[in-house]
């Protein structure tokens, strides 16, 4: 299906608009730099596992210049610094394989950076008379990452020196209006090691960088360095490789994976290279031709969670094409238990690194096998909303390459960067209001005004990437609800959960997964009655950007649908709690025969049975959670040296899940609960997929409770995140008409709201005292249904 054969005028008008802001501005589109939008060129060559010593780098930095000031003070300034210095300092003189560095030395400069594969042709042409050898249609050395040259209006790779003056090179066509699509450009660090101030110029740009300065720039091989006077050559880094043709053959759409024995990714003509949480290279499709280097590859087909990987490893021979079959296995068939799995947050479009048509979200949907996807319109730190001419236009509508069992939807982001942020799922119409709080709008109406507004349009509505910060399960609120005033968190969640304006919670996102289970478990123990939900936030425009460039369903809700999956049937699925959310494994919770979102009526001292079931490689531990918190599970152990592989894994034994408690665990000491019989299962029947792990306990009943399952994992390449793990919705024991109200997380919420109040006082942008009276007033209604909740 071609990009062009689904845009209608305003689509392809606004597409256009995004590639002209992309070639003026670069990474942020011109957006408002506030702190996360300046992070977003430095996100694409910094490491995870660096992105903390990062933002505690850039805090010590506003301290310094802020000493006087108070800690939310200072972490209201977070744009302020160099973040170019901030990333030198950060790396502290390491190089990730996709950044190159010039150093200024004091008394030299020199080029830094792994050498890049490019490939000679099979046959090469013809020399001319100054002895290079020119293709019909492109150079003699093509592009590395598999990108064709100028057949193809990508940059032409360098040549070993000038062309005389009097004999140009071939025309090369002029790439077209959405930039950034079949080529990737070279992140380069130039770090002054100097006490002076340096002049360094890049192309057409000339900067002269302070004493001990850094600039993170984007080049070409071809590009025009030079520093202090001296030019930086970049093609010294490139080697010359010959190649050869692979044709990708699955049967059906997959996330494809080429990687070379050097740690280079390869890719299909004209498509984005874009990269997961690991830095693999992925692109979607299915009966695919590239080039590649003659050097080992290792090419891995993927579909998704319900899928395992498949791979194999080969050394083409220069010229030849080759046929890789590889079709990836299934794990589980979620659609033939009455299941889908859904990504409700994705964005087509939100700044970034291309431009994104929506040919690229129908290949990623297919290629992942995702069930429901949701793009979002949104802004990003300014007005102007991304995709907001899609929604408008198919409004109501599935997205044209929907089927029978992949439905795609425009939904909203609602978004105030100090109140929370909010998804939209299937609305019948477009909102008057998208955000506010940005570009100097008061952060007003409250979110609640949205989600009536987003409701009232028949959306299904829930706070997305939640909490980011690190909290425990006895841990007071105090660390969420502040000290940095805007950073995206859910801060309205807690009041707006107990007006009943939330279907459900993202506690699968792209922020802190244990963080925002945690506070899911608060709420709920508090009375609230809230649908876990999965959205990633992945964006298809950035193409190297930590998780958020995974592709879309990396974590996902599955809902029970009754009847056929429609868009209607989906929500309704997740507003009845029917659902679990998950980064890959399956999970099954039964109480009493029942699933997650059944309310079961009990009497006190009555006793009911749970199970709770697991399927995945990654899986270690399932769990079975109440309000008063564990109460049994199982857990996988590595098998002794004896025990052997099974389905090239180790094979693994099954125990009681020792964390507190364990098979047969008597827990009268809590309240609410006894556990009187605990067993553990597993069954192996063949089949990764058929690997399962089971707990079984039976619980007695002396106050209102929930119960929910939870699964632990081992860290595992299919996890596209840190933290692999997946939860069910609750399934509800109510006991003499009462619902769970424990005394604990109810005043846990109160304590919440008291320092919402006070955040709101010091840091919102509130333009009179009734738009600040009307944020108190919600605060209120919250408190006085808590208050009612603990009588």
């Amino acid at each position: 299906m071609g990009a062009e054969s689904m845009l209608p005028g305003r689509v392809t008008q606004a597409l256009e608009e995004y590639g002209r802001l992309l070639g003026e501005h670069g990474i942020t589109w011109g957006e408002p730099e506030i702190h996360y939008v300046k992070f977003f060129a430095r996100r694409r060559v910094l490491p995870p596992a660096l992105f903390d010593r990062f933002w505690q780098l850039v805090l010590e930095a506003v301290a310094e210049s802020h000493p006087d000031e108070p800690r939310d003070q200072v972490a209201a300034r977070l744009a302020e610094p160099d973040y170019d210095r901030v990333l030198r300092d950060t790396l502290d003189g390491e190089l990730p394989g996709h950044l190159v560095a010039v150093r200024i030395e004091p008394d030299n400069i020199a080029l830094e950076g792994a050498p890049r594969t490019v490939l000679l042709p099979s046959e090469p042409p013809p020399a001319d008379r100054h002895g290079r050898r020119w293709a019909r249609d492109k150079p003699f050395m093509a592009l590395p990452g598999g990108a064709r040259a100028a057949g193809n209006g990508a940059t032409a790779a360098p040549l070993p020196g000038p062309l005389p003056a009097d004999e140009p090179p071939p025309a090369v066509p002029l790439p077209g209006p959405l930039p950034g699509r079949g080529e990737e450009r070279i992140s380069l660090l130039i770090d002054s090691r100097r006490d002076a101030p340096c002049l360094v110029s890049v192309d057409e740009t000339q900067r002269l960088l302070p004493a001990r300065g850094a600039w993170l720039v984007e080049v070409d091989e071809d590009s025009m360095v030079i520093a202090d006077g001296v030019r930086v050559r970049l093609d010294t880094l490139l080697r010359p490789i010959p190649s050869a043709t692979l044709r990708l053959v699955a049967g059906v759409p997959c996330r494809w994976s080429v990687v070379a024995g050097d740690g280079s990714g390869w890719f299909p003509p004209d498509v984005p290279h874009r990269y997961d949480y690991h830095g693999r290279p992925y692109f979607h499709g299915d009966d695919l031709r590239l080039e590649v280097p003659c050097m080992q590859l290792t090419v891995t087909a993927a579909r998704g969670m319900e899928h395992d990987e498949a791979r194999t490893r080969l050394v083409p021979r220069p010229g030849g094409e080759h046929l890789v079959e590889l079709t990836p296995a299934r794990l589980y068939d979620a659609a033939a238990r009455g299941w889908y799995g859904g990504d409700l947050h994705v964005h087509l479009n939100w700044a970034g690194d291309l431009v994104a048509v929506p040919a690229d979200a129908a290949a990623a949907q297919h290629g992942e096998d995702l069930h429901v996807l949701n793009l979002l319109a949104g802004n990003v730190s300014g007005r102007r909303v991304y995709d907001r001419e899609a929604l408008e236009h198919w409004t109501d509508r599935d997205l044209p390459w929907s089927d029978a069992t992949h439905v795609a939807r425009m939904g909203v982001e609602y978004r105030n960067d100090l109140l929370g942020h909010i998804y939209a799922f299937a609305p019948r119409a477009a909102p008057g209001r998208y955000h506010t709080g940005f570009d100097g709008d008061s952060d007003w109406p409250p979110n609640a005004d949205g989600l009536r507004e987003l409701r009232g349009l028949g959306a299904l509505v829930g706070y997305s990437h939640p909490f980011r910060t690190p909290i425990a399960d006895g841990d007071p609120p105090q660390g969420i609800v502040s000290p940095v005033p805007r950073n995206c968190a859910a801060r309205e969640l807690v009041a707006d959960a107990a007006l009943g304006l939330v279907d459900s919670l993202d506690v699968l996102t792209h922020a802190s997964i244990p963080a925002t289970a945690s506070v899911y478990r608060r709420l709920l123990g508090a009375g609230n009655r809230l649908a876990v939900t999965a959205g990633t936030d992945a964006m298809i425009s950035f193409t190297r950007s930590d998780n958020q460039s995974n592709p879309p369903g990396w974590a996902r809700v599955y809902a029970r649908v009754e009847g056929e999956l429609t868009a209607r049937s989906f929500a309704a699925a997740v507003r009845a709690g029917r659902t679990f959310a998950t980064t890959g494994p399956w999970l099954e919770l039964s109480v009493n025969g029942h699933g997650p979102g059944h309310v079961l009526h009990a009497g006190e001292g009555e006793r009911i049975s749970v199970t709770a079931t697991a399927i995945g490689p990654e899986v270690t531990a399932v769990r079975i959670r109440t309000a008063e918190g564990v109460r049994a599970g199982a857990e996988r152990l590595p098998a002794d040296d004896h025990a052997g592989h099974r389905n090239g894994h180790d094979a693994r034994r099954d125990a009681g899940y020792n964390a507190g408690y364990s098979a047969g665990y008597s827990a009268d000491h809590n309240a609410g609960y006894s556990a009187v019989h605990s067993a553990v299962h597993s069954a192996a029947h063949g089949g990764r997929g058929e690997d399962r792990l089971t707990v079984t306990a039976e619980l007695r009943v002396d106050a209102p409770t929930y119960v929910v399952a939870e699964v632990l994992c081992d860290p595992h390449p299919r996890t596209l995140t840190a933290t692999g793990y997946a939860l069910t919705s609750p399934v509800y024991v109510d006991v003499a008409g009462k619902q769970v109200a424990r005394q604990e997380d109810v005043r846990w919420c109160l304590e919440w709201l008291d320092g919402l109040e006070n955040l709101i006082r010091q840091h919102g942008r509130l333009a009179s005292p009734y738009q600040f009276g009307d944020h108190m007033s919600l605060l209120q209604q919250a408190r006085a249904v808590y208050h009612g909740r603990l009588s």
